[in-house]
C-alpha cells in the first residue's frame, strides 16, 4: 500500500460537505491517489484529505468551488485524532415501497411511501400518502420509521 499523508484543505465555512463531494468525485474521475476525505467534528472552514502526495491532494481540490487551497505541510494523525469520531453505521432495514411515518421535521406524523434510498448519504426520498399531488421529499434516514412493508396488510383498523 502506498504511504499516505494528511493535508488540510481550507474551505468556505459551512460548505465543507459540498467540497468533500466535489473532491471525492474529482479523485475518482482523475484516478488520483486520494484515500479519504474527512470533515473534522466541530471545526469549520477546513477538511482533511488523505493522499499519497501533496500534488494528488492539490489536483483533487483544483477548480473545486468553495475550496480555498491545500496547506503545504502534511499533518500527523495524532494532531487531528481528537477531532474525529468513529461512527458505526447502523444497518437500516428499509426498502423501496415501505410505508413509513415521518418522525421529525415539518411533515411529522405524516405517512409516506419510500420511493428511493441512498444509503451512502443516509437519505430516503418519500412521497406523502395524504397529499393531493405527489411531491418527492428527501429526508434523513433517522427522520422516518417503517410502519408497514410493501405487500403486508395493515394491522391497524
Amino acid at each position: 500500500m502506498p504511504e499516505s499523508h494528511i493535508f488540510a484543505l481550507r474551505t468556505t465555512a459551512n460548505r465543507e460537505d459540498q467540497v468533500m463531494d466535489f473532491i471525492t468525485s474529482n479523485a475518482i474521475k482523475k484516478g488520483l491517489n486520494v484515500f479519504s476525505v474527512v470533515r473534522p467534528h466541530g471545526m469549520r472552514g477546513y477538511i482533511f484529505v488523505e493522499a499519497e502526495t501533496l500534488p494528488d491532494a492539490e489536483a483533487a481540490a483544483a477548480k473545486v468551488p468553495y475550496a480555498r487551497g491545500v496547506l503545504p505541510k502534511d499533518i500527523s494523525y495524532s494532531e487531528i485524532e481528537h477531532m474525529l469520531e468513529t461512527v458505526k453505521k447502523a444497518e437500516v432495514n428499509i426498502q423501496k415501497g415501505d410505508v413509513v411515518e415521518i418522525i421529525s421535521g415539518p411533515f411529522k406524523r405524516e405517512q409516506a411511501k419510500i420511493s428511493r434510498i441512498d444509503k451512502t448519504k443516509e437519505e430516503v426520498v418519500v412521497e406523502l400518502l395524504e397529499a393531493a399531488v405527489s411531491i418527492p421529499i428527501t429526508l434523513k434516514l433517522d427522520a422516518v420509521k417503517v410502519i408497514r412493508r410493501e405487500g403486508e396488510e395493515s394491522s391497524e383498523p
